[in-house]
C-alpha cells in the first residue's frame, strides 16, 4: 500500500523566509499549500518547486488581515483533499507608525495577521494532526520577544505572545505526536525591511548581525522535528537571546509544564 507524501502549509509563502521554507519542504517531498496576497508569485513559485522536484504544489491567494481567510485556506485544503501535516505560520510585518499615530483599521490587520490568524490555522489544524498522531508547527516569533518592549510598537508584544504561545501549545500537543516551535530570528536578508521602508537604516547594521533564510530555515526544521519548543538560529541571536532573557528557556519551560493546572484535566 502506497503511503500520501505529507503536506505542508506555509503562510507569507511568495518571498523571504516563507518561500525558503517551501523550497527546502519540497527538496524533502511534502506537498505544499502556499499562501500569500501575492497570486502571481505563488504560481510562478509553485511551478518551479513542482518542476525541480516532482512534488504538488497548490497555491492560495489570501489576505490573512482578513477574518475569514484561515477558515477559506483550511476549506480549501479540504477541497483539495489535503490533509495539513506541517503548519509553518510565516506570514508578519511591522507597524511603521506610533500607536496613537496609527489608525485602528490597521493595528487590527497587524493583530489579526500574527495573533489571530496563526492561533486560528493552529486550531483548525491541529485534530486532524492528533488524529494521526504527527504533525508539526512553526510559529515565527523574533528575538525581539526576549527584549525589552520597544515604545509605540505591538511588533515585541506580539512575538512575546507567539513565543509563549507557542510553549504552551507544545507542551499540550507533544504526546499526541505533534511538535511546537517558536522560530526568533534576528536579521534575516529578505524583502521585510524593503515592504516596511527600513532599508537605508537596516544597511547600516554590521554584517555580524545578519542572517541568510536558509540558514534560518535549516536550524528551524532541524528544531521542530527534534521537539525543540523554541529556535533561536544563529550563535549571535543565542548570546542575545540569553542576555535579554532572565529565565533560561529550558527552567522557563521545565516550570510552565510542571506547573500546568490542566496536566490531569
Amino acid at each position: 500500500m502506497t503511503t500520501s507524501p505529507r503536506t505542508a502549509l506555509i503562510t507569507g509563502a511568495s518571498a523571504g523566509i516563507g518561500a525558503t521554507f517551501a523550497r527546502h519542504l519540497a527538496a524533502s517531498g511534502y506537498q505544499l499549500l502556499l499562501v500569500a496576497r501575492r497570486a502571481d508569485r505563488l504560481r510562478e513559485l509553485a511551478e518551479q518547486l513542482t518542476g525541480d522536484h516532482g512534488v504538488r504544489c497548490e497555491v492560495f491567494a489570501a489576505d490573512l488581515t482578513d477574518p475569514a481567510a484561515p477558515a477559506a485556506i483550511v476549506d480549501f485544503a479540504d477541497q483539495q483533499g489535503l490533509d495539513i501535516d506541517v503548519l509553518i505560520n510565516n506570514a508578519g510585518l511591522s507597524g511603521k507608525t506610533a500607536f496613537a499615530d496609527t489608525p485602528w483599521d490597521a493595528l487590527a490587520g497587524e493583530i489579526q495577521l500574527m495573533v489571530t490568524a496563526p492561533t486560528e490555522l493552529a486550531h483548525r489544524v491541529i485534530p486532524g494532526m492528533k488524529k494521526r498522531q504527527w504533525g508539526r508547527i512553526i510559529n515565527l516569533s523574533s528575538v525581539a520577544a526576549f527584549a525589552p518592549p520597544g515604545a509605540s510598537l505591538l511588533y515585541t508584544g506580539i512575538k512575546s505572545y507567539v513565543l509563549n504561545a507557542s510553549q504552551s501549545l507544545d507542551m499540550e500537543l507533544k504526546p499526541h505526536g505533534i511538535h511546537v516551535t517558536a522560530l526568533c530570528p534576528g536579521l534575516t536578508h529578505t524583502e521585510f525591511h524593503d515592504v516596511m521602508g527600513t532599508r537605508d537604516k537596516a544597511d547600516h547594521l554590521p554584517a555580524i548581525l545578519w542572517q541568510q533564510p536558509d540558514a534560518v530555515v535549516t536550524e528551524a526544521l532541524a528544531a521542530v522535528m527534534n521537539g525543540k519548543p523554541v529556535c533561536v538560529p544563529g550563535v549571535v541571536n543565542k548570546i542575545s537571546a540569553a542576555a535579554m532573557k532572565p529565565l533560561p528557556i529550558r527552567l522557563g519551560y521545565f516550570v510552565g509544564k510542571t506547573f500546568n493546572p490542566f496536566k490531569n484535566g
